[in-house]
């Protein structure tokens, strides 16, 4: 485990504890490397509850609920989808923290308006509105990966932090 991520999770386990807070993850792009690193950390099973890993369009509609229109309108990276994503792994949990990673992470599937490296989160705690953000990474696969789950641990904190 790169230090890094094992210290995000660290941070993210100690906020989440402190605040009562339990989390899930819906990731796409990332293939369950954010849920990976949560459980990596010890204790853990405190403050995670669980991990969907939703790949094709069609899990992301039976397991999170996300709209077909939504994925036919403005497909799967994007926007609108992660802040599906993330509603959706709230309403299948019992978590109070989400949040949801949708990307290209390439080689190929880019696009000049969704180019190799484009990435959208949505991050929302339980009865609140879904915050979400496109970044574009750079590097290859693995980077481009990497560089998804690191967001989305920062961000999980960010939004523990502010926590009432």
């Amino acid at each position: 485990m790169a230090p890094d991520l094992a210290l995000l999770s660290e941070q993210l386990g100690q906020l989440c504890s402190a605040h009562g807070l339990v989390v899930a993850t819906a990731e796409s792009c990332t293939g369950g490397w954010l849920a990976q690193v949560i459980t990596h950390t010890a204790g853990s099973s405190a403050w995670f509850e669980r991990g969907f890993v939703t790949y094709a369009n069609v899990a992301k509609v039976e397991m999170l609920g996300v709209r077909p229109e939504t994925l036919a309108r403005h497909g799967a990276v994007s926007l609108e989808t992660a802040g599906e994503m993330v509603a959706g792994a709230l309403r299948q949990s019992s978590a109070t923290l989400a949040v949801a990673i949708t990307g290209i992470a390439g080689p190929s599937g880019g696009s000049p308006d969704k180019p190799v490296g484009t990435v959208c989160f949505g991050w929302c705690r339980r009865d609140a509105t879904p915050s979400c953000q496109r970044r574009l990474f750079r590097g290859d696969r693995e980077e481009i990966r990497r560089q998804a789950v690191v967001e989305a641990l920062s961000g999980l904190i960010s939004f523990a932090r502010n926590m009432p």
